[in-house]
């Protein structure tokens, strides 16, 4: 063989060697899991520097949890460093006013405790030392001292019985209250300011440093957010407390203006509106007059901040199918518009605003998440990080809005995904996906990442999924979102299985070949759907409500059930039968498998297990599976490798034929 002929053959050999390794390039579990999450940006205020939060799962050494790092990049691209490193998590990056320190929340302890270090380099110093760890942190505008929050600590007499194992719980009674704290860098003098029987959610700094305003609530637990929380100040140096928003319902997440003359918050407007609402609100401290602001879209905004000259209001917010980013005008009396100023093709989450710029967080349904930079109108983009960028992607499914209309002419919006590799013309099996809330939203997320449904991997096993957005979604605006009041099961059920109606006209799913899979209210759905047709082939209920009568007691939100079936339970018994599948069982042929988390509060273990046991007992094919240690999801990175799998075998069996 000369030497020609020798080189031809090693391009050759090279070139088959690597199409193999395209061709065995697959969406299987683990290839999810490699795509890691980015969270938690801030911008240095000279706008120099970004931090944010890098999460991976680690499972290694008989460990399965997510580890969280600090990483930081220049703006101008040419630095993207890793901060912190260790076998514990560090989290939530902050600048000092003068970019000097950067301050974080860490696990290092074993509590989370305060640390700071200088963005030029050094160890990191740890700067409290709670016995129960710490919680939210915000520096002072001087950059000399943190506000933080702490929860209220055991007495000795509580540690005594608790170590004599005589540590009876009394329910709704002797809360830990979170309260306000200062603490210098250089861990002394800390100040506490708060006292009382009351729980603080949020807080901000004036301008000058002099105030400190704050959201409370009367107690800790997760279901008083939807009935009350009010707003006040205190000054940094004192413990008298000043009321500022005072009336029913939640006010929360109070933001000064540059000025320090004003403060922005969200709030349902002066009374609980369970289902959901979040409009936006200004207060001035010297008239103490209270006054709405513009709406937004959806009426679900989340304050980012202020504009440095105080006329604009910085707003996250769900719009149709992309998370984005928008600004209103300060003055309640304007009758300009809200300005959407990120794009609707992928979502822009974690974003801050610093001056000009903008750093933020985005992802498509084929592009992973990265860090991005950009001017607040979106020029100049440029991409930061390179958290996914090496990440080798398979062949991926195909994904697209599609719009159809419901039973009534409502229009509703979903996000199809292909089978990977699909031809037109083909008819595929078809996975009806059902979000929770009902106030979630499916968005435009990179398919690849990690869920309890991982989407790509669906398609590389030649089944499309369709993701809808029926009545109750998010994104859609505050009549949409109330649309399935007293109707859930009925108005819902029209939205999605009109949708799945819809996949089958445009040729792609085979009808005899529909599965349905969906968690918390998703699993509700779909136990209903399950009640009112036959003809799925297989389900799969993902810690489901199937009897709204026992979850209103039980549940550690009833007032969100509650706001939607419009009255209490004993005194309106047949609306919560009529929408609980439960009291529909025997209408119930299809094969379902049943999901729950054995520590799950928010839907409690007891709903799967009653749903599993009837249909147990009726001779329906069925299988629950428990997650142990698991609140409402999985929370450890190996049990979330377990589900997807276990649908997709549930599916085949009953599907009867695997491509």
């Amino acid at each position: 063989m000369n030497k020609n002929t020798a080189f031809l053959f090693l391009i050759l050999l090279t070139n088959s060697l690597l199409s193999q390794d395209n061709d065995s390039l697959l969406w299987t579990i683990e290839k999810h899991m490699e795509f890691k999450r980015i969270s938690n940006t801030d911008m240095s205020e000279d706008g120099k520097f970004v931090a944010y939060e890098v999460r991976e799962p680690v499972m290694a050494d008989e460990k399965s949890e997510y580890i969280s790092q600090i990483w930081v990049a220049s703006t101008d691209g040419k630095i993207n460093i890793q901060y912190t490193r260790g076998d514990k998590s560090s989290y939530s990056p902050s600048f000092s006013s003068d970019g000097q320190w950067l301050a974080f929340l860490s696990e290092r302890s074993e509590k989370t405790q305060l640390h700071i270090m200088r963005v030029m380099g050094g160890e990191a110093e740890q700067i409290t030392n709670e016995k129960k760890g710490i919680g939210a942190f915000q520096w002072a505008p001087d950059g000399k001292s943190i506000a933080f929050l702490k929860a209220d600590e055991q007495t000795d007499e509580e540690e005594r019985r608790k170590k004599e194992m005589r540590d009876v719980i009394e329910v709704d009674k002797n809360f830990k209250f979170n309260h306000l704290y200062t603490i210098k860098i250089d861990g002394h003098n800390i100040q506490r300011l708060t006292q009382g029987n009351f729980h603080v959610t949020g807080f901000d700094w004036s301008p000058d440093g002099s105030k400190i305003v704050f959201a409370h609530k009367p107690d800790p637990k997760i279901n008083t957010n939807r009935i009350e929380s009010d707003i006040s100040w205190i000054s940094s140096d004192s413990s008298k407390i000043h009321s500022l928003v005072n009336r029913p319902g939640p006010d929360h997440s109070p933001q000064f203006s540059p000025d320090g003359e004003k403060v922005a918050f969200q709030s349902e407007g002066g009374s609980p509106q369970p289902i959901g609402l979040s409009d936006i609100y200004v207060i001035s401290l010297e008239k103490n007059k209270i006054e709405s602001l513009i709406h937004t879209p959806d009426r679900a905004a989340n304050i980012l901040g202020w504009s440095d000259d105080g006329e604009q209001i910085y707003i996250s917010e769900t719009y149709h199918t992309s998370r984005v980013a928008l600004s209103i005008p300060s003055d309640p009396s304007s009758k300009q518009p809200y300005r959407l100023f990120t794009d609707l093709e992928g979502n822009t989450s974690n974003v801050d605003i610093t001056g000009t710029k903008m750093a933020y967080v985005y992802e498509s349904t084929d592009q992973p998440a990265e860090l991005y930079i950009s001017g607040i109108n979106g020029s100049a983009k440029k991409v930061l990080s390179n958290v996914n960028k090496d990440i080798q992607i398979p062949e991926m499914g195909n994904s697209e809005v599609i719009k159809w209309k419901s039973k009534g002419g409502m229009e509703i919006e979903g996000i199809l995904t292909y089978p990977v590799g699909y031809s037109k013309g083909d008819k595929v099996p078809l996975a009806l996906q059902i979000h929770g809330g009902p106030a979630g939203v499916f968005t435009k997320s990179f398919t690849g990442n990690p869920s309890i449904y991982m989407t790509q991997y669906f398609a590389q096993e030649g089944i499309a999924v369709l993701r809808p957005n029926p009545r109750g979604s998010t994104g859609y605006g505050k009549e949409f979102r109330y649309a399935n009041f007293k109707d859930w099961g009925f108005g819902d059920y029209e939205d999605v299985m009109s949708g799945v109606d819809k996949v089958i006209e445009m040729g792609i799913a085979n009808p005899d070949k529909l599965t349905v899979m969906g968690w918390s209210y998703g699993g509700y759905l779909t136990s209903f759907l399950v009640t009112r047709t036959n003809r799925f082939k297989a389900a799969s209920m993902g810690a489901g409500l199937p009897n709204l009568i026992s979850m209103t007691t039980t549940t550690d939100i009833p007032d969100y059930l509650v706001g939607h079936m419009g009255s209490e339970v004993w005194d309106d018994y047949d609306t919560y039968e009529k929408h609980s599948a439960m009291y529909r069982i025997k209408n119930v042929k299809t094969p379902t498998q049943v999901i729950h988390g054995a520590n799950d509060l928010r839907v409690p273990f007891t709903q799967g297990q009653e749903f599993y046991v009837a249909l147990k007992r009726r001779g329906i094919s069925t299988e629950m599976l428990v997650l142990p240690r698991t609140p409402h999801g999985p929370r450890e990175p190996g049990l979330l490798m377990e589900v997807t799998p276990r649908i997709m075998n549930w599916f085949w069996k009953h599907l009867q034929v695997k491509p």
